[in-house]
């Protein structure tokens, strides 16, 4: 799972919904405090994630099942799973969340 600040996995994940593929965004959960999103990545990820300002959970991956309901205590779905797109593609993922960065940089930079 891909860990990022709210701001910044909530400009991602509509990033990812406006884009040609609507469906390349997957599960997305949110902690209590709506101060983190984490988006479900394929196992592996973590080896070669390193984008500033998320961190990327390391799991094994066998046997994954995504539950219906979230699987951190004090969590909710942002997006719960769905069959047709049962996680997010690293690169894809990567890729949004370097746009919203910018996205975010240059609000924050305005006037």
């Amino acid at each position: 799972m891909v860990t990022v600040p709210a701001r910044q996995g909530l400009e991602a994940v509509d990033i990812l919904r406006r884009g040609a593929d609507q469906e390349a965004v997957g599960p997305v959960l949110h902690d209590g405090a709506c101060a983190t999103l984490g988006f479900l990545v394929p196992p592996g990820t973590a080896e070669a994630w390193d984008v500033p300002g998320s961190a990327c959970t390391q799991t094994n991956g066998r046997g994954l099942r995504i539950p219906a309901e979230p699987p951190v205590s004090g969590s909710g779905w942002l997006l719960p799973p769905a069959d047709d797109a049962p996680v997010t593609d690293p690169a894809v993922l990567r890729a949004a969340l370097d746009q919203a960065a910018r996205l975010i940089e240059a609000a924050d930079n305005c006037c």
